[in-house]
């Protein structure tokens, strides 16, 4: 499978689904090998079983890689659960879905309370996919939780596993900067990406790279919005196949760059953007109210929704 050079955060489902046909196994990042962390290797695609467990399995599996196809209801943008977690929930250092069901029900300081895995992925929609949360007993959910339970058959429970999340960076030597986050990102990112972070889409509105950041990204309220989490992922991942190609500085900067851009408001937005700030942010991390380039991220965001609320993501080709 020939890999495009440096293309921040996403594999595109078609990248995904051609990496399932060839069984690619990617090298696990460095940053993945948490010292002491109990070691798993989930099963083979082609061994997912027969009969209907199997057929809820191939469904989950199909919403992760096709999310706008098989769950347009829930979907407010174009990207895929496989734009985050890459390798179809698979590869270690890009929060596979194998290592999260192991880890479920916890508490999530997010909303203050004991989360189920139905929903965390309620959250994933609402908040990663700028979408609607579907019912916990749907058949969204219960396929996409089915595909995670096959994933991570016979992995401890309870426990971090190695490769689990995002590995954290440690704090830069310098504060993360626009600028030269602007530098790394014309470097290595344009390509795919586009030059205003808008992604690639095919004749079909297909996604074959996600946006980074406009009307067809992830909203404010996703993780990913926060400099310190895309840092990790970037570092871990990017360049593809290639982790830790970047420097932590760089990986850092670029971070911060894709973040300092406007994006679909919060869900949680109820018109006080200060109200807003105070009750979900305000980190040192998050950029979510704060003034870069003359303009005050947040204050005048697309409401979240996407196409849900009538406000079209747009597509776009390179």
């Amino acid at each position: 499978m020939k890999l495009i050079p440096f293309c921040i955060w996403a594999v595109s489902a078609l990248a995904c689904g051609s990496a399932l046909a060839q069984q690619a196994q990617p090298a696990q990042p460095a940053a993945a090998k948490a010292a002491g962390a109990p070691q798993f290797t989930p099963p083979p695609a082609d061994a997912i079983p027969e009969g209907p467990f199997g057929d809820a399995v191939r469904r989950g599996q199909d919403i992760f890689l096709h999310t706008g196809k098989f769950a347009s209801q829930y979907a407010g943008n174009s990207l895929n659960c496989a734009s985050c977690h890459m390798d179809a929930g698979r590869q270690p250092g890009a929060s596979p879905m194998w290592a999260a069901y192991v880890l479920y029900p916890a508490y999530r300081a997010k909303n203050g309370h004991v989360n189920t895995l139905a929903e965390r992925l309620q959250g994933c929609f609402q908040f990663s996919m700028n979408g609607k949360r579907p019912a916990a007993d749907s058949q969204t959910i219960v396929d996409l939780e089915s595909y995670m339970y096959w994933m991570a058959k016979g992995a401890p429970t309870g426990v971090k596993l190695a490769g689990q999340g995002f590995p954290a960076l440690p704090k830069p030597a310098q504060e993360p900067d626009y600028v030269r986050g602007q530098k790394v990102f014309e470097q290595h990112c344009t390509l795919c990406h586009g030059a205003q972070g808008q992604g690639q889409h095919d004749a079909t509105g297909r996604m074959v790279f996600p946006a980074l950041w406009g009307d067809d990204s992830f909203n404010w309220g996703a993780g990913m919005h926060s400099v310190s989490t895309a840092a990790a992922f970037i570092h871990a991942n990017m360049p593809l196949s290639r982790g830790g190609t970047l420097t932590e500085q760089e990986s850092w900067d670029v971070a911060y760059y894709m973040d300092g851009h406007d994006r679909p408001q919060d869900p949680r937005y109820a018109g006080d953007l200060q109200a807003t700030i105070k009750e979900h942010h305000g980190g040192k991390n998050d950029l979510y109210g704060r003034e870069i380039n003359g303009k005050v991220l947040g204050a005048d965001s697309p409401p979240a929704g996407g196409r849900l609320t009538g406000h079209a993501p747009a597509k776009s080709t390179q």
